[in-house]
């Protein structure tokens, strides 16, 4: 009796088709494996277009299949990745190759059009725990599979989707023994999520003494996801404060833990954070980060520091120091919320809306604007260090801040300042505002709001509109600047409780901008 469950025989030939899935960016697309067996002289070809990783999955495949029990067979064996003109990258394939060796040498016996296969293979048979099964699972269900077998390891963050059978091997030989109906792989238990209200922060707001103005220009960056940029001398908090932004953003939604965690999916550091990311991510790239690492690339693209930091806070201490080159990636991405990579392969887009955080000393000894401490650079290391960074960056940062250093009396005391816990409460609260005044549209906080949104949220009174007319002549704001005052005061509002953008919002919101 002869099976045709997606193998068929045809003379002395065997034909079998495994489907497995290709991660291109944070989507999955369908890859049919299909492996031939003919006679001749033994040997095994991997074609398709595969990298490296995949082409030496001949020999994890090759003793994986010998060291789970089954029998690799002398043939010529030829594998083709379809469609042959999409790049195979990872050792991914490795299992639903091995799989479809199996299949077509009639070692094991099931339909296979409805299932997919994604893993690595250790010589022993073991499945190794491997990168973007989140993605993968998301994508198989998107394409009507029923069922996905992954690695064990992979289990956590793949039992955080329903509607797809979940089959979770920790070998080879579980997989054979499964369909040789010899023992049964129970699908995955479907995790729902809940919000997790405990979470823990490295630094709390109650922890900084002094420091009031930046602790209100951070509740308002985190109220409305705005840009901040710190200036001060050395020691006066500025990283502290940055790290403490994290600890009053609200929590993840459900759709944006899904798009933060395929994320750190991708990228391998998933297994570190369990499997559905709840916590803001907080991302601190050193200065001599090349561009290729901020923004993401390489000759396969992957996610970057910005798209690591997508719904959560990156962090650039002394801005001054990146390379020029370096910051000016920034641009595109802090307008737009997504990265644009093209290379010769392809090019492929990766979300990136964050809030950047920059701090830097106000000349090269940092001791300039600080009143107790002589500063010794002259008038031109001083003008050559602060155009280090250019003005079209800054422009768009929306908050620009003073951090002066904090006097000794305030650092004596031992009381503590305001919870973050109650800060974090009026953050969520004008959130909620904001998640309102979007709702049926793809902007979720004020400083995402477009022209349109703006002309229709961002009204001002005939006093609003003199002020910033006058400002705007005082300030030379550019377009850039005026709109952003607008968010900006608009999210101050917010916070106030109010529908409308008062004067006293307005006049906050310009005092953020740089004096020159």
């Amino acid at each position: 009796m002869i099976f045709t469950y997606n193998k068929v025989k045809i003379g002395v030939n065997l034909l079998a088709k495994i489907n497995s899935i290709a991660v291109i960016g944070l989507s999955g697309e369908k890859v049919e494996v299909e492996v031939d067996l003919s006679n001749g002289l033994p040997a095994f070809n991997i074609v398709g277009l595969p990298d490296k990783a995949v082409e030496e999955s001949k020999e994890r495949v090759r003793s994986a299949i010998k060291n789970s029990g089954c029998v690799f067979p002398q043939k010529r064996i030829t594998v083709n990745l379809a469609p042959a003109d999409l790049r195979k990258e990872g050792p991914s394939y490795d299992l639903p190759i091995a799989v479809g060796i199996l299949l077509a040498s009639e070692q094991i016996f099931f339909d296979s059009s409805k299932t997919v296969f994604v893993g690595e293979l250790s010589l022993n048979g073991d499945i190794r725990h491997t990168n973007g099964i989140l993605p993968s699972v998301m994508a198989a269900k998107e394409l009507n599979f029923e069922t996905i077998v992954i690695p064990g390891k992979n289990t956590d963050e793949s039992s955080i989707i329903d509607g797809i059978a979940i089959l979770a091997a920790d070998n080879l030989k579980g997989i054979v023994q499964h369909y040789r109906r010899e023992t049964i792989i129970e699908p995955v238990v479907y995790k729902e999520f809940v919000e997790d209200e405990n979470q823990i922060y490295e630094i709390n707001f109650s922890q900084i003494v002094g420091q009031e103005h930046a602790k209100r220009a951070l509740e308002i960056a985190a109220s409305g996801g705005h840009n901040i940029f710190m200036s001060g001398p050395p020691g006066s908090g500025k990283t502290l404060l940055a790290k403490a932004l994290v600890s009053i953003l609200p929590p993840l939604t459900y759709p944006e833990a899904l798009e933060v965690t395929k994320i750190y999916s991708i990228v391998g550091e998933l297994h570190q954070k369990g499997s559905l990311i709840q916590t803001r991510p907080y991302r601190n790239p050193h200065h001599t980060t090349s561009d290729i690492a901020l923004i993401g690339g390489g000759k396969w693209p992957r996610p970057g520091e910005i798209s690591l930091s997508h719904r959560g806070v990156l962090f650039l201490d002394e801005l001054p120091e990146f390379p020029r080159h370096v910051l000016e990636v920034l641009r595109q991405p802090l307008e737009e919320g997504f990265i644009t990579i093209s290379r010769a392969n392809g090019t492929l887009t990766f979300p990136a809306q964050f809030i950047l955080v920059a701090a830097q000393n106000p000349c090269p000894c940092g001791y300039s604007t600080d009143p107790e401490k002589q500063c010794t650079c002259n008038a031109a290391q001083i003008v050559r260090y602060q155009k280090k960074v250019s003005g079209p960056l800054l422009d768009r940062m929306d908050l620009h801040l003073e951090v002066p250093r904090v006097k000794y009396e305030k650092l004596a005391d031992n009381s503590l300042g305001e919870d973050s816990e109650q800060i974090r409460s009026r953050v969520i609260a004008a959130r909620e505002k904001q998640e309102s005044r979007f709702r049926g549209t793809s902007t979720i906080s004020n400083s995402e709001m477009t022209l349109k949104q703006l002309k229709l949220y961002c009204v001002l009174d005939d006093e609003g509109k003199s002020l910033l007319l006058s400002a705007s002549k005082q300030l030379g704001l550019s377009a850039r600047s005026y709109h952003r005052i607008l968010k900006l005061a608009r999210t101050i509002a917010d916070l106030d409780d109010s529908n409308e953008i008062k004067i006293g919002h307005l006049a906050e919101a310009l005092q953020y901008r740089p004096r020159n």
